[in-house]
């Protein structure tokens, strides 16, 4: 995983997702960074985030990423400026 914020300017961090556990309402995401620092960053997730995550991935170019076999078999390119 790849993240970037605008409170640390052009700086890219790579992350790995570590553990999902509900609690309550919501679902906390464990993500591990491991470059260039290392912090544990947790996010929640609610249904309504679900829902709203299905909907706007209910897109032919969305489906037709998750249905193209070859990009779970290789190494993911960087997608450059994002």
């Amino acid at each position: 995983m790849l993240f970037r914020s605008t409170g640390l300017g052009k700086t890219e961090l790579v992350g790995e997702i570590t553990d999902c556990k509900a609690q309550g309402d919501h679902l906390i995401l464990f993500v591990n960074t491991i470059d260039p620092v290392r912090w544990k960053v947790r996010a929640t997730v609610t249904l309504k985030d679900m829902r709203k995550l299905i909907v706007v991935c209910f897109k032919w170019s969305i489906v037709s990423f998750f249905l193209n076999i070859k990009r779970w078999l290789r190494e993911p390119e960087h997608p450059g400026e994002y």
